[in-house]
C-alpha cells in the first residue's frame, strides 16, 4: 500500500488560501446578513430555498438534502425559526412519518429584506474582484471538483 499523497508546497499554499478565503468570505456574509436584516447565516439557508419553491413549501428531508444538513440540525433550526414566526411546520398528506416546511409571510418579507444586501456584498467580496474570464474558470474548477464529490458520494452513499 502506497503511504500517503503529501501536498507540494505550492499545493498547501493553495489549499490554505481556499479554507481562509472560504471561512472568510461566509464569515463576512453572515456578519454583514446579521446587522443589515436581523437574520443568521443558518436562517439565511433555509429560506432561499423555501423562497424559490413552488407555494414556499418544502418537504424536510428534501429541504435538509439540499442544505447537506442532518435531520436533527434541520429539525432544531426549524424549531428556532419558527418560534420567529418565519416557517411553519405542517403535516406530509402523502406520508404521515415526514413533515412540510413552509414560509410564512414573516419570512417572505424577512429574505426578500435580506437579498438586496446580500448580493451586494457577494458582488463587493466576490465577483467585484474577478475578471469575467477568472469567474469561467472557477466555474469550470467548481464544476469538476463539485463532479468528484458527487462520484465519490454515490458509489459510497448507494441510498
Amino acid at each position: 500500500m502506497a503511504g500517503p499523497r503529501w501536498l507540494d508546497e505550492r499545493e498547501a499554499l493553495v489549499w490554505r488560501r481556499y479554507v481562509d478565503t472560504q471561512r472568510e468570505l461566509l464569515g463576512a456574509l453572515e456578519r454583514q446578513n446579521f446587522r443589515d436584516s436581523g437574520l443568521s447565516g443558518a436562517e439565511y439557508a433555509v429560506l432561499v430555498p423555501l423562497s424559490d419553491a413552488e407555494d414556499g413549501l418544502l418537504r424536510a428531508r428534501e429541504l435538509g438534502l439540499e442544505l447537506d444538513w442532518d435531520r436533527s440540525r434541520l429539525s432544531h433550526q426549524i424549531r428556532r425559526m419558527e418560534k420567529r414566526g418565519l416557517v411553519s411546520r405542517e403535516e406530509c398528506e402523502a406520508d404521515a412519518r415526514g413533515s412540510m416546511i413552509r414560509l410564512t409571510p414573516e419570512g417572505r418579507a424577512a429574505i426578500e429584506a435580506a437579498a438586496p444586501s446580500h448580493v451586494e456584498h457577494v458582488r463587493r467580496y466576490f465577483f467585484d474582484v474577478l475578471s469575467v474570464k477568472e469567474q469561467e474558470i472557477l466555474s469550470t474548477v467548481f464544476d469538476r471538483v463539485l463532479g468528484r464529490l458527487a462520484e465519490d458520494k454515490s458509489t459510497k452513499d448507494p441510498c
